[in-house]
């Protein structure tokens, strides 16, 4: 399995309980994405190995996702898994609407101002509120922090991994 086709969505941070939930940190915008049924796989630390799961129980608990997998019904059975990320095969992803991306479209764009100057490129998103905001390593080895909002991005071309934007007064300071 390439796991490059693969995107991660959670990551096991501690087991919770003695019935098997695992406390899950998550990587997703998708509610659905825990939902019973779905299909989601495993990938230990330190490998490159899948384990295939299937998703029989979620809750939500604090800030984490509370999930149950199918067939692992003892703490010993997910113990061993604390520290592992819960991936999905692209295949499921589900088609977005215009002027939506998934993180990893976006990540490793190439960002310049709508005067064609490079600003740097998209090193990770973070969902602090409202709306995204991206960040951006400059040639310098800086970070700027760009909202994803309508007066400021104004293009985003995943095909050629290039983003437009114009700045906000202040933005690039």
């Amino acid at each position: 399995m390439e796991n490059n086709q693969y995107l991660k969505v959670g990551k096991i941070v501690n087991t919770h309980g003695i019935k098997g939930e695992i406390k899950v940190v998550r990587i997703t915008d998708f509610d659905n994405r825990f939902d019973i049924g779905t299909t989601l796989y495993i990938k230990q630390n330190g490998t490159n190995e899948l384990i295939k799961v299937e998703v029989d129980g979620h809750r939500q608990h604090k800030q984490f996702d509370l999930i149950h997998l199918k067939g692992f019904d003892n703490i010993n059975d997910v113990e061993k898994y604390k520290g592992s990320l819960l991936v999905v095969d692209k295949e499921q992803l589900e088609e977005l609407e215009d002027n939506e991306f998934y993180y990893f479209e976006i990540i490793d764009c190439d960002v310049y101002t709508t005067g064609e100057k490079y600003i740097g490129k998209v090193k990770e998103i973070l969902s602090p509120a409202a709306n995204d905001v991206w960040v951006v390593r400059d040639e310098n080895n800086k970070d700027i922090l760009i909202p994803y909002i309508e007066p400021v991005v104004k293009k985003v071309d995943i095909t050629e991994k290039k983003i437009i934007i114009e700045p906000m007064e202040g933005l690039l300071e």
